[in-house]
């Protein structure tokens, strides 16, 4: 059951360090990746750390009872080296690039798991693992050698990961000296502040010491140890003496009685206490996996709060957009509807005909219609259509709208002017010529042959030298000639003022869709931040939730 909440939480931890931003969490990250491994193994792993040279692969062999590490005057473990139970001695490599080394024995050490002559790691060594058949280990029990400490980066790095992924701290600490600044500052960054609160302090070299110095000593060591608010079974110490060099010596020779002196027996005893009486328990895991989760939900907060700001901010901004579209939307309105106002009374029949009737007319009557038309009236057309689209288009531009097709004004066909029948020839009296009634504006005379244009039609009359007026009859009649060029153009323009309204009026419709389109409802293009939004908010809800669920089980197998 312990197993599943922890496998549950390692998911939910692993979803919510996705989102966050790499560079800025890099640590963070990567400590949750560890935290995440270390919760889906079960083994109960115990790791030994400290500065370099303090003894610690030393400390672990006179544990093991045998020179299964290898051990130097100088720091030489430069991998973490996972010691598991193995029914034989031997030893797994596993490089970077996947490929696996097992050999007999640990000699294999040597090449891949210590310090090169520069004293750094190999950097193609992933995992180095030694299996060994010794009774505490096959309880379940991993046991860890780590890189000294204060001595390269790399190494520092290296245990700083490695120590979140242990049940169990021991920390060697030197007996000749008082626990340095640097061990402070690894006992409050590298586990205090991660929540990894089960720490047992062994000092190693009090025996090379003089016996009251070594009392002293121990004393403040204590002090130390007892500031430290080790989470610990009961009637458990959280430190221990132990003589390392000489507790491997009197293993390796078979000396039980002399071994004892060294403390080793008293810290294999504390050792297999914790791990009997916690080895399933969730008070162990629980602290740091609480106190990486809530770095984790800061981060995260943190994220929320950022792309939440820049969606207000995006929003003020679409807000101020929309607010100067509004603005030049009512410009284009006013202007175009100016504009068409303006187009409206020009094409005001009445108005149109006091300003173009006698124009036509007289076009009419001079043959030079298609003239009057192209330079003079299609041209004022023109100019009131080009100030009516040019709105149309800044409001398409503006606002990203497809244009409706341009205003297209109509115009009829050229008038066909129907003059009356010519009244009868007066009587020939002393040698009269025929008449001509020429343009219907009065009489023409000099010519044999006048001609009267209207629309095309040519029309031949007689015309009277010796008269120096037209007769009466004829004087009705180019009063009926001039009616039929003004009923003409009227016809032309009346025509032209409806169909003109009619495709304004289309336009307009047409232009609506464009000039008058609702602002207020345009949407805010974030779907990608509100998208991180919401999975961040998910993601946060779900790992608090796993983390309550993890609270209930603690408290339930604490109760």
């Amino acid at each position: 059951m312990e197993q599943d909440v922890f496998r549950e939480l390692a998911n939910r931890l692993r979803s919510a360090i996705g989102l966050l931003d790499g560079e800025q969490n890099a640590q963070l990250r990567q400590d949750a990746i560890a935290l995440c491994d270390y919760l889906e193994n079960p083994i109960f792993r115990i790791a030994v750390f400290g500065p370099f040279n303090y003894g610690k692969s030393t400390l672990l062999n006179a544990l093991l009872g045998k020179r299964t590490l290898p051990i130097d005057l100088i720091p030489t473990t430069g991998a973490a080296i996972h010691i598991c139970y193995g029914n034989e001695l031997h030893t797994r490599i596993t490089l970077s690039n996947g490929q696996q080394i097992s050999e007999n024995g640990t000699d294999i050490l040597k090449q891949f798991a210590i310090l090169d002559d520069q004293r750094r790691m190999r950097e193609d060594v992933t995992n180095v693992e030694v299996f060994c058949p010794h009774p505490f280990l096959k309880t379940g029990v991993e046991l860890l050698d780590l890189p000294g400490t204060d001595d390269q980066e790399a190494q520092d790095a290296l245990v700083r990961d490695q120590l979140l992924t242990a049940d169990l701290i021991v920390q060697v600490l030197d007996g000749r000296k008082l626990m340095t600044l640097g061990e402070r500052e690894h006992l409050r960054d590298w586990l205090l502040d991660r929540g990894i609160n089960t720490v047992v302090f062994v000092v190693n070299f009090l025996n090379l010491l003089e016996p009251d110095e070594q009392k002293q000593v121990y004393n403040r060591l204590l002090f130390v140890a007892e500031s430290f608010r080790s989470q610990l079974p009961n009637n458990i110490s959280n430190i221990y003496r132990v003589d390392a060099l000489p507790a491997l010596r009197y293993r390796l020779k078979g000396d039980t009685a002399a071994a004892q002196t060294t403390g080793l027996d008293m810290l294999e005893s504390a050792l297999q206490s914790i791990v009997a009486t916690r080895h399933e328990n969730l008070a162990i895991r629980f602290p740091r996996v609480e106190a990486i989760a809530s770095q984790i939900q800061q981060a995260a907060t943190a994220k929320v709060q950022a792309v939440s700001a820049e969606i207000t901010v995006a929003q003020q901004k679409h807000q101020s957009k929309i607010e100067i579209k509004q603005k030049a939307q009512n410009l284009i309105q006013k202007g175009f509807a100016a504009s068409v106002s303006d187009f409206q009374g020009w094409l005001y029949l009445p108005k149109l005909l006091e300003r173009y009737q006698s124009e036509l007319v007289a076009a009419l009557q001079q043959g030079t219609f298609n003239l009057w038309e192209q330079d003079g009236f299609k041209e004022a057309i023109q100019e009131h259509q080009q100030g009516i689209v040019k709105w149309v288009h800044q409001a398409s531009e503006f606002f990203d709208r497809q244009p409706p097709p341009d205003l297209t004004i109509p115009f009829p066909k050229p008038p066909e002017v129907k003059l009356p029948e010519p009244p009868p020839q007066a009587k020939e009296t002393k040698g009269v010529t025929p008449v001509a009634i020429a343009t219907g504006l009065g009489w023409v005379f000099g010519g044999p042959v006048g001609a009267a244009v209207a629309g095309g039609a040519t029309y031949l009359l007689n015309k009277t030298p010796s008269d120096s007026a037209p007769p009466k009859s004829s004087m009705s009649y180019l009063e009926q000639v001039t009616q039929a060029y003004t009923n003409a153009a009227t016809e032309y323009l009346t025509c032209f003022s409806r169909e003109a309204v009619s495709s304004l009026e289309a336009y307009e419709k047409l232009a609506e869709t464009v000039i008058n389109v609702n602002l207020t409802n345009e949407p805010l293009k974030l779907t990608i931040e509100h998208h991180q939004l919401q999975l961040l908010q998910n993601v946060l809800d779900n790992l608090e939730q796993e983390l309550e669920r993890m609270r209930l089980a603690l408290n339930s197998s604490s109760g």
